[in-house]
Formats: C-alpha cells, structure tokens, sequence
C-alpha cells in the first residue's frame, strides 16, 4: 500500500504527490473519485484513493475483481475508455462492481511499464450519469497515467493470470448460446429486426469479461467467430423479413474465415453490427471486406454511434444502412435539451441520406415519447423486450 516501504508488487511513489494527480484527475473531469491500482493475479489493488471515498464505498487498499470491472473490459476493447449511464449500459448494468459502489460514470486509463504492459489503471468515477463526459476526459486521463508511469521507480509485476485457459475451453466445447433482442418501429411497436447477443453459460463474469479475456488472450477473433456461428445457426428460425444483427469486431470483419463464413450464409437475412469501441488502423481494407457482404446483400449497421473512437468519422466512413444511437444519448433524453438537438441533427442526417437510426437502451415510456416526437423511426431495449433464447 502506498507510505509502506515499497515491494516487488507496489510502486515506489510518494503519497502526497499520487494524491495531488488524482486529486487533479477528478476535479478536471468533475467526477466524485480518482484511485490508482496495480494489477494483482486476480483483482486490483487500490494503492491510492482520492475524493467522495466514503460515499461511494471506496477505500485504499481494497482489492475489488478483476474479472468483474470495467477496467478489463477497457483494456479489452468491451468497453470505450468513457462510461456514461453505467447502469443502463448493457455490458455494465449487471456487473456487480456497478450497484456495490454506485457507479453512473467511469473514465479508465491504463498505467503501463516500460516496454508497454498494462499493469495497473487511473480511474474516475462518480454516481451521476457523466452526460459532461466526451473524448477529451479520456486523454486527460491517459495523459495523467502516463505521468504516473513515468514516475514508477521500479517495475510493476506483470499482468494477471493468462486467461486464454478458460477461452481455448470454451472454443474447444464451443459453449455459446444465443439470444436474441427484438428491434421494433417506435410508430407501431412491431417487430421489425433482431439483434442477436452471445452467452456462455459455464463462465462467470458475463459476455464481456469473456470477450475481453480473448482479446488479451490473441483470441479474440476466433471467439467471435464463434459466437457468429451459433448466431447464424438461430437465423432461419426468426420470422421471415427480420433481419437478424450479428456483432462483429473491425479486426474480426478482416479475417477470411469471418467474411467467408457470412458469405457462406448469405442465403440468410442478415446484418453486420460494427461496433465504435475499438479503433479502426485500415478503413480502405474494412471498407473492401464489408463491400463484399453487402454485394452479397448482407446489410451494414454502426453499432454504439457516438460512443468510443470513431464517433461520426465511423459513420461517414462507412456509410452504413441502419445507424444505433449510443445508450448515453438515449438515457434521460426527455429531459436534456442537449442529448435532444444531437438526435435531431442525426435524425436529419439519416434522413439525407438514406439510413434507418435506431435507439438503444429504450428503457422508459417518456423517452419513447421523445425519440418519436423527434422523427426516430426504430428502437431496442428493455422497454420492448430483454435478450431471450428463440423458443
């Protein structure tokens, strides 16, 4: 912990100027707390804390899990380096890390050693939504994580446990199950697509933590392959005239066995969910792999607009056939003027060019109401129906 004398799996940093950076963190970026952790085999222990500690049950030295946190799934691409509406984000609405310290916001930075390993995070987090949040709390954050390495004395230990054990199980058992959401026409309320979500059963710790361990595994296409065969195995017993959404990553959409199997499949209504979280290096190679499915007419949707990397350069770039409004921009929209003009100038966008916009995360009937009145022809959410197994 720091003010001990420093050991193998501590950093060697003074207390009073780690508190000065986090206290620097949150206040820049208006949250309640700032920690600095280091990675353990099996959680993060918290070596400094700063802020609203008390209230948000946080204390120096606890050692919350690793396999449950947002930090993971940040490092693994599950999740932008910005969390708004925690508790309506579907990836960390279930989480128990989420209800055991009330967290509505999170913004992460990882802390790397020398040659590049994360071993330990800069967080922020308060219990409010974080609607102020954007790109820029996050290179604030990154910034001020690379000051702390820059500060470490000595190296920190090397990362948790190598999860690829638990993928290469799954992968060899192929234990995946699919679910299914409805996507349905805010004007009538039927049915009009669905978006297919991977579950795994045996595993502990959600979807997401799964996913995330194959990306630091190198596994990571081979996971959503995976998942996209036991997708495309459900798709001929959804209704005819419903599309069925299969989430695929940038990197996952560059492998031959990915496209070649929806090519395989292209007989099927189908369509690719590409996902904002995670950065995309080669637009002009992305650009050619979906070419190909699309020619084969399978459709095209940005998932997550306006959340992670890409934001509107995504969308303009890909030009896609349906766009899906971030959560953060649907949760509380019938109250915030703000969230209300950007879905305006989106809905005026699609309409120009040609693309159906749907809201994620439709949770209450007041923003039902709003996304209607504002010209939002599509929606998904709790409101209309939970990911369920096809009956």
């Amino acid at each position: 912990m720091i003010g001990s004398t420093p050991s193998p799996s501590a950093p060697a940093l003074s207390p009073a100027w780690l508190h000065r950076v986090l206290d620097a963190a949150r206040t820049r970026l208006g949250m309640e707390v700032a920690w600095m952790s280091t990675f353990t085999e099996s959680a993060q222990l918290i070596q400094a804390a700063s802020g609203a500690l008390e209230e948000m049950h946080v204390q120096e030295g606890m050692q919350p899990s690793l396999e449950g946190s947002f930090c993971v799934r940040v490092l693994g691409g599950q999740l932008p380096p910005v969390v708004t509406a925690a508790r309506r984000n579907t990836v960390t609405r279930d989480l128990a890390v989420t209800a055991d310290l009330g967290i509505g916001s999170y913004v992460g930075a990882p802390v790397r050693s020398p040659d590049g390993r994360p071993v330990g995070m800069l967080c922020c987090l308060s219990r409010d939504d974080g609607a102020h949040l954007d790109g820029a709390a996050a290179r604030t954050l990154e910034l001020l994580a690379d000051l702390i390495a820059d500060r470490l004395a000595d190296p920190l230990p090397a990362p948790p446990l190598d999860p690829a054990g638990q993928v290469r199980e799954v992968l060899l058992e192929g234990g995946v199950v699919t679910h299914v959401q409805p996507i349905v026409d805010l004007a009538s309320g039927a049915t009009v697509a669905y978006e297919a979500l991977a579950r795994f059963p045996e595993v502990g710790g959600g979807p997401a933590g799964l996913f995330s361990a194959a990306a630091a595994a190198g596994l990571g296409r081979e996971l959503e392959e995976l998942a996209a065969r036991a997708a495309l195995a459900v798709a001929p017993r959804l209704p005819a005239g419903r599309p069925l959404g299969i989430n695929l990553s940038p990197d996952a959409l560059l492998s031959r066995s990915v496209t070649g199997l929806l090519l395989d499949h292209r007989h099927l209504d189908l369509a690719v969910e590409v996902t904002e979280h995670s950065p995309v290096a080669d637009y002009d190679a992305l650009e050619r792999a979906l070419g190909c499915l699309r020619e084969a007419g399978i459709g095209l949707t940005v998932d997550d607009a306006g959340a992670g990397y890409a934001s509107l350069r995504h969308v303009l770039r890909l030009r896609p056939d349906a766009v899906k409004l971030d959560i953060a921009l649907v949760s509380g929209l019938h109250t915030d003027p703000a969230k209300q003009a950007m879905v305006t100038a989106l809905v005026s966008f699609a309409a120009a060019t040609g693309t159906r916009l749907v809201a994620e995360g439709v949770e209450e009937a007041a923003e039902l109401e709003t996304l209607r009145s504002l010209g939002v022809g599509q929606g998904q959410g709790h409101l209309f129906g939970r990911p369920a197994p096809l009956l």
